[in-house]
């Protein structure tokens, strides 16, 4: 009875974990969230030791939190080289802030050149931001607390414990490596993982009331998955000791997300009157196909049912726990989908799904191996040993690649940091004259909003768009801080508690929403303004007021200023899309009709960082509030049927990867004439976009298949993994011409 209330327990926490590391992979919000927490604790319990007053406790907390956000590196040591000489700028910040407070004309003046420098420096990378960040901040701490020249030595120590402070929490209290971040990206891969494998089972019994919602679920899963993919190829060069292990695990993690995405396309087939399209995968809001039929009646629902389950519990159960004939059994059954003769008896689409498991299993297990080393083979089946020898073949044939070529770079005005610095100078600039009219005492609040609408953004939308969550933020924060104000009176310590709590949730949901990081700052100031006893309703009315001066500035500067429209914007990185298309699909198609091999994975993954960019970047386009409803649709529709093409095209590469070693896959040189109608339209709508007078058109015909011609009467025209291929050949020629109508590209047949 204790063994299973043991084990009952230990079962509790394990679904509490893997919760968590889905809902914050590599648990780096949490991460931050506590760093900076306790580099503001221990601040404040070092300074409240020597008796300091409230006025330099609330300047070290603040201090505390720019050194601990600021630091960009992922490896420890270049962390603590930043943080070293981060101190001095520091003290030489709020020393010149201090010195310049009384003369107006010249401290502004000052103020606009430092601004310029830390968005100049952001070209020298993370220690150049962190640089910039920290000079920047830690003047308007100053300039927050009412800083003078008597009390400097107080703000240097205030400063210098919280710098140490930050040290001491970072490397000693909170300590994350790069290979433990890693290790929790991983786990959180997983559990995302299992957890989109528990919505497909959802979608096979889904009613057709239910459907449309399930398929909203499917949709977000796999979005979900994809990015800690995302997140994990980013990690993998500091997290693993070689390239080739590097390698390896990216190898593992993509076939693991295709396979996974694959299996839901095929449930949906299988749920469906027709063929299910990839788009609906991909387009918010999309129908869910007409629901025809229950995917099979009886014996078979009941098996892909409980196949289901069991690949969840592949995927989910942990290193230690992977052991033991059930497990194995667990398995082998799943992998004997992988051979025909292991099919049930069942419809063709059917059929396909319980294959999709097959292959989903096969990479679950790839993914074990590679994260978690050798697995017991002493209950392998034949079809189990069959995948494991084809794993190790793959492995033995990766290596670690050659290095990409640097991408040349920008100069002048045409370099990114170079435009924002005069960008956000400029807005500062207007910020300084606006606040000085609204208020001589707190005008910086108009030019913080100035600076951090400039942060991460690139085009004239972007800074809109963010200006307009911050000053929501600020109204909402506003309120917030009137009320927690009002509760906690006179009480320094309370208030202080509620500060760090109101810190924690703003590192928190910061990669969440833009919106809540803003209203948890606000309601966080309100309560300073408490302890400063600098708090009054006006004040807290004039942040607002100045927060829509900082952003209106900004806005102005961007659109005047060296401009990026949104437009201009969007169509680079569309080109850039495009053009990651075309590398990929040409390379797997040109592996796959037996062209030498190349590297295909990191194809794919500079495709998927580009659609990225192009995703973030349509964001003006594509927000809820945009008046612009046909243009938000068609962005929304673009997007989507990128999405599908990098699908078709990951998995092309994915299969033409497994080509040197695996001898049931063998190349086809028909492959390559077959996909020159695609690769001709996709570099058609690249001229358009970059060019829209370049009078390109998009090319249909007949299908890719039909164009694959038996070599000689009665020879099968091709296999079943030629028509895997062709199915996303297919797939991407049709997604292709399906983008030229909302990008404006004339359709025809080809000219004779």
């Amino acid at each position: 009875m204790y063994g299973g209330v043991k084990a009952a327990g230990r079962s509790a926490r394990t679904r509490l974990r893997d919760r968590v590391a889905a809902s914050d992979p590599g648990l780096l919000r949490l991460t931050a969230g506590l760093r900076t927490v306790g580099a503001i604790a221990l601040t404040l319990g070092v300074l409240a030791v020597f008796g300091v007053d409230v006025k330099h406790l609330v300047a070290g907390a603040m201090a505390a939190m720019v050194a601990t956000f600021a630091i960009r590196e992922k490896e420890p040591g270049p962390q603590a080289v930043t943080l070293a000489l981060g101190l001095p700028v520091a003290l030489a910040s709020v020393s010149l802030s201090t010195l310049l407070s009384s003369r107006v004309v010249v401290g502004d003046a000052f103020f606009v050149v430092l601004i310029f420098c830390a968005v100049f420096v952001r070209r020298f990378g993370d220690r150049g931001t962190a640089l910039g960040l920290i000079g920047f901040q830690v003047y308007f701490v100053s300039l927050f607390v009412g800083g003078k020249v008597s009390g400097l030595p107080g703000l240097w120590a205030a400063v210098a414990v919280a710098f140490a402070s930050s040290a001491v929490v970072r490397f000693g209290v909170v300590p994350a490596t790069p290979v433990r971040i890693l290790s929790l990206l991983r786990q959180a891969f997983r559990a995302r993982l299992a957890q989109l494998i528990a919505t497909q089972l959802d979608l096979l019994d889904a009613g057709p009331d239910d459907i449309d919602r399930t398929l909203e679920r499917l949709r977000d899963g796999t979005a979900r998955l994809h990015e800690t993919a995302l997140m994990i190829q980013s990690r993998l060069d500091e997290g693993t000791p070689d390239a080739s292990t590097a390698r390896l695990v990216q190898r593992r993690i993509a076939d693991a997300e295709i396979a996974a995405e694959r299996l839901g396309l095929l449930l949906l087939t299988a749920r469906s009157a027709e063929r299910a399209d990839t788009l609906t995968l991909h387009l918010p809001g999309a129908p869910a196909p007409a629901v025809g039929h229950s995917p099979a009646p009886g014996e078979a629902t009941e098996l892909l049912r409980r196949d289901l389950t069991a690949l969840r519990t592949l995927v989910l159960r942990p290193p230690a726990e992977a052991r033991g004939t059930a497990l194995s059994h667990l398995r082998n059954r799943l992998l004997g989908y992988r051979d025909e003769e292991n099919l049930p008896e069942a419809t063709a689409a059917v059929q396909d799904v319980f294959r999709g498991v097959g292959e989903t299993a096969r990479a679950v297990m790839g993914l074990r191996i590679a994260l978690d080393g050798p697995q017991d083979e002493s209950d392998d089946s034949p079809a189990t040993a069959r995948s494991r020898e084809e794993l190790d073949a793959e492995d033995a044939a990766i290596d670690a690649g050659e290095e990409a070529a640097e991408e040349e770079e920008q100069t002048g005005l045409r370099r990114p940091t170079t435009r924002a610095a005069v960008q956000v100078a400029v807005g500062s600039s207007l910020a300084i004259v606006g606040g000085e009219f609204l208020s001589s005492q707190r005008w910086y609040w108009a030019v913080l909003t100035c600076w951090i609408v400039f942060i991460n953004t690139a085009s004239t939308g972007e800074i809109l768009v963010k200006g307009y969550r911050r000053l929501l933020g600020t109204v909402l924060g506003v309120v917030a801080g009137i009320v927690l104000a009002g509760l906690v009176g006179n009480h320094t310590w309370t208030a202080f508690g509620l500060v760090l709590v109101l810190i924690f949730a703003m590192f928190y949901t910061a990669p969440l929403s833009y919106t809540l990081m803003s209203f948890f700052v606000t309601a966080m100031l309100g309560l300073l303004y408490t302890l400063l006893h600098t708090y009054s309703m006006s004040v807290l009315l004039l942040r607002v007021e100045e927060t829509a001066l900082g952003a209106a500035c900004g806005i102005v500067a961007a659109a005047l200023v060296l401009p990026i429209r949104t437009d201009r914007r969007t169509n680079e990185l569309l080109g850039t899309v495009l053009e990651r298309l075309t590398d990929v699909t040409e390379g797997a198609v040109d592996q796959l009709s037996g062209g030498p091999e190349a590297d295909l994975l990191d194809t794919a993954r500079e495709l998927d960082q580009a659609l990225g960019d192009l995703r973030a970047a349509t964001q003006p386009l594509t927000h809820p509030i945009t008046p612009l409803r046909a243009r938000r649709d068609t962005a929304q529709y673009v997007v989507a049927l990128l999405e599908t093409c990098a699908y078709h095209a990951r998995s092309l590469a994915a299969t033409a990867e497994l080509l040197p070693t695996h001898p049931s896959i063998a190349a086809d040189p028909r492959l390559r004439g077959a996909v020159r109608r695609t690769v001709r339209n996709i570099e058609a709508i690249a001229a358009h976009v970059a060019d829209e007078n370049a009078g390109t058109r998009v090319e249909t015909g007949p299908s890719i298949a039909s164009l694959l011609e038996p070599d000689a009467a009665g020879v099968p025209r091709y296999g079943r993994i030629t028509g895997r291929v062709l199915r996303h050949l297919e797939r991407l020629d049709e997604a292709v011409v399906g983008l030229a109508r909302p990008l404006g590209v004339s359709v025809g047949a080809p000219r004779r």
